[in-house]
């Protein structure tokens, strides 16, 4: 037997046959996947933007006649050597046989090695016309689950082609994890299993990125409780933290639930009215009665104008002759309250302003086009930003090169910049007005890298039927249709997000094949339901706030304690600026004033923000508006933010002005009542025994002065609790 497999595996061949001549290698399909594994086109190396050392290739490869022009025209005979290809620089630099600022990047004993050199001595050659092209990868399994004693498991990655073949390209692609200490992963496909844990790891070769996700169990036995659900989300959930052998914490308390729903519905605290109310209530459905009472209140339409103005850029720029006027920017914040009040549905929100052609004073949804660096109007900008805010898609990197670790290149992004390419703007009669409109006959955007005109494509998909319309029109319907999963999933996504402090998809305008939803059977659901209610976001906020995981408790148990993505405990999250700073006021009963802005406004209503506005909202993370980009919100916690608490003039001014405690004093109310409100004002909670009796110290034996209590309320505003919803 081992004679006949011997000689099965000797070629045969017919008498006088002569073999066929091995097919030349193709420079893109055999030697640029080299330079992409070797990492000699990423960009800290000769991918970057001017190259490195005097060399440039493409980033990635996305220009690969360019790269064979750099690499065997340029500098004729410098990098190719014909007569001798061992001594070709190419490979002398990448096997550190000379001096080479990258190092050494292969051996030359490796496949790598082997294909350049066969390559140059077959004259290294450039490809004719009609060589296939990747049209897709694929990973195999997409799915890994670890348990007990299997640490270790490879992938698989196979490419397609345009003419119907595939390839294993294992040692050719790129790999990545997400998270190391779950999962890692070399450089031939090979995932090693870490702490207990869900992530995902990747795989990227040609212009393709995709994903496996991998789920690590922790060791021993684990029964899963039976527990019971308010709606579908509790089931989404549960399912995957079953998956995972991660207990959901409790669900949080009466006094709990009241003070983060007030926060995270309406932007403020409930009253000691509103408490007491709440905490007599018998009714086992009070806290589904409390969330509508609360999406019905003016404020819930304050709060979520406030965050679509930082999203949309509401600010005025009086450093350009042709920017935004605070008149406009006002306007413009004024439409997007009403479209709260109004209850407007999100598509027709957004179609509204896709489309929007007139007055900028008129029409304030047309601002869309004037939130601009200077006001100087820039097609790319209002593209990128549309994507961003609209489909949580940052197509920004494929402007220069195809994107790098998503599916856009460069000719989806100048087929998306062609929808607004026909936008214009003149000026009106006043000389803070201006009209937007469309020139349908203006010509698309150029393709950067060879200058040829890309007519207005989809992202992802078709061109735009629109020659001689207004291609926005087309635009608008595409992106709000039901049908399309990116728009109502980032909307989803961006309510979810406002809820839990922590999107589905985080963070929430970065979504990408490489940053995977943390659950996406919940986001597609989700994104499901919104687009069935008619995209009506008060319908889907009530059932992300009945649903028993927003309303678990922050307490984590031994098994959830360091889950950051499963929502199996609510997390502890700072206060918006605006929100710290109007519950400074509702608590001392002390309005904010700001500089030509009405007596009594809050924080939440300023329709610039208060990164501008106030010292202390530009200290607490008020968002600049000068990007769309979420992260200019900041959350973290500084020194600065510390010493202004304890010793800046905010909370002292409203302590001093504050009539809450005068009034109390005045009314002959116990010392221990008065505690117990000013607690309840603060913290929606009344104080414990050992609070207490630590307070009625503070008071000094002077149970009748008002600096005493003053004081407890100090405290308290400078406690930890106060400054986080939990």
């Amino acid at each position: 037997m081992r004679v006949a497999l011997l000689l099965l595996s000797v070629p045969l061949f017919a008498a006088g046959a002569v073999p066929a001549a091995p097919k030349p290698l193709s420079f893109r399909l055999d030697v640029m996947p080299v330079f992409f594994r070797a990492g000699c086109n990423q960009g800290g190396c000769h991918g970057a933007a001017a190259g490195k050392d005097g060399f440039h290739l493409s980033l990635f490869g996305y220009d690969p006649a360019g790269d064979y022009y750099r690499l065997t025209r340029q500098i004729v005979g410098r990098r190719i050597d014909l007569a001798v290809p061992e001594q070709s620089l190419l490979l002398l630099k990448a096997t550190g046989m000379v001096p080479h600022s990258g190092g050494r990047r292969f051996q030359p004993d490796s496949e790598y090695y082997r294909t350049l050199l066969r390559w140059i001595r077959e004259g290294a050659q450039d490809d004719s016309a009609g060589v296939p092209t990747v049209t897709g990868i694929s990973l195999v399994p997409d799915k890994l689950v670890f348990s007990g004693k299997a640490r270790r498991q490879a992938l698989q990655v196979v490419a397609s082609y345009s003419d119907g073949t595939t390839r294993s390209v294992n040692n050719l692609a790129l790999y990545l994890t997400n998270n190391k200490a779950t999962a890692d992963i070399d450089g031939q496909g090979a995932v090693t299993a870490g702490k207990p844990g869900d992530t995902f790891v990747f795989a990227r070769f040609a212009k393709y990125t995709i994903g496996a996700e991998v789920i690590v169990l922790p060791p021993g036995r684990f029964k899963w409780p039976k527990l019971a659900g308010n709606n579908y989300i509790d089931g989404l959930v549960w399912s995957k933290l079953q998956k995972l052998r991660i207990l959901p914490s409790p669900p949080a308390s009466d006094e709990q639930f009241l003070r983060r729903a007030y926060i995270d519905i309406i932007g403020l605290l409930p009253t000691p009215e509103e408490y007491r109310r709440f905490m007599r209530d018998r009714d086992p459905q009070k806290r589904a009665k409390l969330v509508d009472a609360l999406l019905d209140r003016d404020e819930f339409n304050d709060l979520w104008a406030a965050r679509w103005s930082e999203w949309l850029k509401v600010r005025s720029d009086s450093n350009s002759a042709f920017g935004t006027d605070r008149k406009a920017a006002a306007a413009y914040y004024d439409w997007i309250r009403d479209q709260m009040r109004r209850r407007t549905p999100l598509d027709a929100f957004v179609k509204a302003q896709i489309a929007g052609t007139g007055s900028n004073l008129q029409n304030p949804p047309v601002n869309l086009y004037t939130m601009l660096p200077q006001g100087q109007y820039d097609p790319k900008e209002v593209a990128q930003d549309v994507a961003q805010v609209f489909t949580g898609m940052r197509i920004q990197c494929a402007q220069c090169h195809n994107h790098p670790f998503d599916r856009w290149t460069q000719e989806d992004y100048y087929g998306f910049v062609s929808f607004f390419t026909g936008v214009k703007r003149k000026m009106a009669s006043e000389a803070r007005e201006f009209w937007i409109y469309d020139d349908p006959n203006a010509p698309p955007a150029k393709h950067l890298l060879d200058g040829h005109p890309v007519p207005a494509t989809f992202l992802g998909g078709a061109r735009a039927d629109s020659p001689g319309k207004d291609p926005r029109i087309a635009l608008a319907e595409w992106l709000t249709s039901p049908d399309n999963p990116w728009f109502r999933q980032n909307m989803a996504n961006r309510i979810w997000a406002q809820f839990f402090s922590r999107g589905i998809v985080d963070p929430v305008d970065d979504v990408r094949i490489s940053n995977p939803p943390s659950n996406r059977e919940l986001l597609e659901e989700l994104g499901r339901r919104l687009a069935a209610y008619g995209f009506d976001m008060r319908r889907l906020i009530r059932d992300i706030c009945t649903s028993r995981v927003y309303q678990l408790s922050s307490v984590p148990n031994d098994s959830n304690r360091d889950d950051a993505s499963q929502f199996s405990h609510q997390r502890l999250r700072r206060l918006r600026a605006d929100v710290m700073l109007d519950a400074l006021a509702e608590v001392t009963a002390t309005p904010s004033v700001f500089s030509a802005m009405p007596r009594g406004m809050r924080a939440v209503e300023l329709y610039e923000g208060g990164f501008r506005a106030s010292y202390f909202l530009k200290t607490f993370g008020s968002a600049p508006r000068d990007s769309v980009n979420t992260s200019e919100e900041r959350f973290e916690p500084t020194l600065a933010q510390a010493l202004h608490m304890i010793n800046g003039t905010t909370i002292d001014q409203k302590l001093a002005r504050s009539t809450v405690v005068a009034a109390m004093l005045q009314s002959g109310r116990k010392p221990s009542d008065i505690i117990d409100d000013l607690f309840i004002r603060a913290l929606a909670r009344k104080p414990s025994e050992t609070e207490m009796k630590k307070m009625m110290e503070l008071l000094g034996g002077k149970p009748a002065e008002k600096q005493g209590y003053d004081d407890v309320l100090w405290a308290l505003v400078n406690s930890t609790e106060f400054e986080f919803n939990h």
